[in-house]
């Protein structure tokens, strides 16, 4: 079995309120120095050794990412 993560982020031009949010609770609760958050998802599938990387970038394309919105990056995770 492998581990497989894949980071799910809003692409650059596009509004991201949840980051807005948070950017705004740092500063409320007085953390400075904090200009900018993105809030992404991150997924972590259990895969057989079998299972190509072109299958794992099929799933993530039209699976876990809205890929009008979104990037995602797929990676491998040493044990």
């Amino acid at each position: 079995m492998a581990r497989v993560v894949v980071d799910v982020m809003p692409k650059a031009e596009i509004l991201d309120p949840q980051g807005q949010a948070i950017v705004g609770a740092l500063g409320r609760l007085g953390f400075s120095g904090i200009a900018d958050v993105r809030q992404g998802k991150r997924f972590e599938l259990e895969v057989d050794d079998d299972v190509d990387d072109a299958a794992l970038e099929r799933i993530a394309e039209e699976l876990l990412t809205n890929t009008v919105i979104e990037n995602f990056n797929v990676s491998r995770v040493a044990e």
